[in-house]
């Protein structure tokens, strides 16, 4: 595994129009988003994510993404998405490690800390911006529910939540925690939520 970088990473939203929804996972990824510099970007969960995303319309992703899903290639050969209608960010900016080698699972000090509050409760705004109706967010994971619950000047929003698409997420939201079933088929039953929630108008 490459050296956790630990750098923060900024959200990313459409070059222009609206927002109609958000998606916030828990934190930057150790293969993927910190190497890439771009939420979801090269993390393993976040394949499905951008998967939905192009299924649906809302992201366009170059081809040679889908060859080798790491965020230090894409990094390395410039490839990145383009969103429409969608932004995306973390409950938490930058890949937690306590050894700068291995992925640490935000705290609650981490996730409620002052900056980190107002850095949600902002990006909430600026997607919220020009909106008359509630912001659709949704929250993979219930580390970042917990946390988009507790912003008390955020702006209104319709929460929705899904399991963290990693692979012990999609075990433990499974029934009989997944025994019985293949990972590929709940991968795929995942998406197909996702890209439900995506579609709505």
């Amino acid at each position: 595994m490459a050296r956790i970088l630990g750098q923060a990473v900024a959200p990313l939203f459409p070059r222009s129009g609206a927002v109609s929804v958000m998606l916030f996972g828990e934190a930057p990824g150790p293969r993927g988003a910190d190497q890439s510099g771009i939420p979801f970007w090269g993390d393993a969960a976040g394949l499905p994510v951008y998967r939905a995303l192009a299924a649906t319309g809302r992201a366009e992703v170059p081809e040679a993404a889908w060859e080798e899903w790491n965020g230090a290639r894409f990094k390395r050969l410039e490839l990145a998405p383009r969103l429409k209608g969608t932004a995306l960010s973390n409950a938490f900016p930058a890949c937690p490690t306590k050894d700068g080698e291995h992925f640490h699972a935000p705290s609650n000090r981490d996730l409620l800390a002052p900056e980190n509050v107002a850095r949600l409760t902002a990006e909430l705004a600026r997607a919220s911006k020009g909106r008359t109706s509630p912001l659709r967010v949704i929250a993979l994971g219930k580390r970042a529910e917990w946390v988009l619950t507790r912003l008390p000047e955020a702006p209104p929003m319709d929460l929705h939540r899904l399991p963290h698409p990693s692979p012990l997420g999609l075990l433990f939201s499974a029934s009989d925690r997944g025994r019985g079933h293949r990972m590929e088929d709940l991968r795929a039953a995942w998406q197909a939520q996702l890209e439900a929630l995506l579609a709505q108008p």
